[in-house]
């Protein structure tokens, strides 16, 4: 385990709450990045398009940019690294796009030292493809799925002229992911 917090880097397990089969994304995340640092990670590991609000909730307080219009108080993301957040829980909840209530669990899996020459945050493995934005939540994917298998569906075709008819729930670009994520200092 590295000696100062400025040096650990953590292996995250990010789950996307409720989806059947499981969506999920292992990254490795330096422990000096800030909360907002880890929701730029969320959104291009999960492949969000960071168009909505989001929120961290920790130990039952939340995380976010503060606004004066949040309904309960929030602490200023910017300000807590996940060296602190580490020892204060094993798991947490980022949420993102509250209409939408897309829930995922942050795991910490462990602590490592960094590999010379390794540019971090990366990802390094994952399952399935990020649900479509603005598709009511993991409930409205499952029918989104159901509709865009089924040439019978009443939504059939619109779903597919909406999406496009490329679109894979099983796909997952590694490479494409990390592309990214080398723009995230």
């Amino acid at each position: 385990m590295p000696a100062r917090s400025a040096e650990i880097i953590y292996q995250l397990k990010i789950t996307l709450c409720d989806s059947k089969p499981p969506i999920w994304r292992r990254v490795l995340v330096p422990g000096k990045f800030n909360l907002y640092k880890l929701h730029e990670v969320i959104q291009i590991a999960m492949g969000w398009t960071d168009s909505h609000l989001h929120m961290f909730i920790i130990n039952d307080e939340f995380y976010s940019i503060p606004s004066p219009e949040d309904f309960e108080p929030t602490i200023n993301e910017h300000r807590h690294t996940l060296y602190e957040i580490a020892g204060m829980t094993r798991k947490f909840v980022y949420e993102y796009d509250f209409g939408d209530s897309w829930d995922h669990e942050i795991l910490f899996e462990k602590g490592l030292s960094p590999e010379a020459g390794v540019l971090y945050p990366m990802c390094i493995k994952g399952k399935r493809a990020c649900p479509p934005e603005d598709i009511v939540g993991v409930w409205g994917y499952e029918d989104f799925l159901q509709a865009i298998k089924d040439p019978a569906h009443a939504q059939h075709e619109d779903y597919l002229e909406w999406i496009g008819d490329d679109f894979d729930p099983e796909k997952f670009d590694l490479d494409s992911i990390n592309e990214v994520l080398r723009r995230v200092k």
